[in-house]
């Protein structure tokens, strides 16, 4: 737990830092919106959300992720917590990801972006996490069958400022919403919601990989 006077020393340090914050958040959030690999038909992203944590949700984080032994401070808030800015790029496929991770590699090579750590996919699915690792991304199976994949950026290395970038299918994020209705802050105590999210999250992979049968049929179809 962080005490008050210290809670308040690092909500000044966020704050001071918001702006510059909420305007790579906007950038970021426009890149995706009007990439033209990504938004010309057919088109790759379906929508994309984007938002800056707000401050009681951070007071929780704050308290929730600091320890004894390892505290939040004003001088490391901005290392520990790296999604005050968040933007989640939504698409329809899982296969359509391939080419929003390959938007994303481009912006990085040119190093218009920089990675704060390498980035991991989230998935409970075996054949999704032979899908991403084909990418190079870190998998970590999710016991609570999480589904997506973050990324960490920053507008250079030195800066204090970063934005995590989610993809996911819609599938995923129907489960998603659920998901958080039902369990956040607090994971629900009910066994048959948990059983009922388990099954969703199986139908949702069940759906995804029909989206991706649906594409590749009519990309075929398409191109004849």
């Amino acid at each position: 737990m962080v005490d008050e006077a210290s809670m308040e020393v690092i909500i000044e340090q966020i704050q001071s830092r918001l702006h510059d914050i909420d305007l790579f958040r906007e950038n970021t959030a426009r890149f995706f919106e009007t990439h033209p690999d990504l938004t010309q038909p057919p088109q790759i992203v379906h929508s994309v959300k984007s938002r800056i944590k707000n401050l009681e949700h951070l007071r929780e984080k704050i308290h929730r992720k600091s320890s004894t032994e390892d505290p939040i401070t004003p001088e490391n808030i901005f290392d520990r917590i790296t999604d005050i800015a968040g933007v989640r790029v939504l698409h329809l496929c899982q296969s359509q990801f391939t080419q929003i991770h390959s938007a994303i590699k481009q912006k990085l090579d040119s190093q218009d972006w920089i990675l704060y750590e390498q980035p991991k996919a989230y998935t409970w699915d075996p054949e999704s996490q032979d899908f991403f690792a084909s990418h190079d991304l870190n998998v970590e199976v999710k016991e609570s069958l999480y589904t997506s994949i973050h990324y960490v950026i920053k507008p250079r290395e030195d800066s204090p400022v970063s934005c995590e970038v989610q993809i996911r299918t819609l599938f995923e994020e129907v489960w998603g919403e659920i998901d958080h209705l039902v369990n956040y802050p607090e994971p629900t105590d009910s066994v048959f919601c948990k059983e009922q999210i388990g099954v969703l999250a199986r139908l949702v992979g069940a759906g995804s990989r029909l989206a991706d049968s649906i594409w590749r049929t009519y990309s075929d179809s398409s191109e004849k």
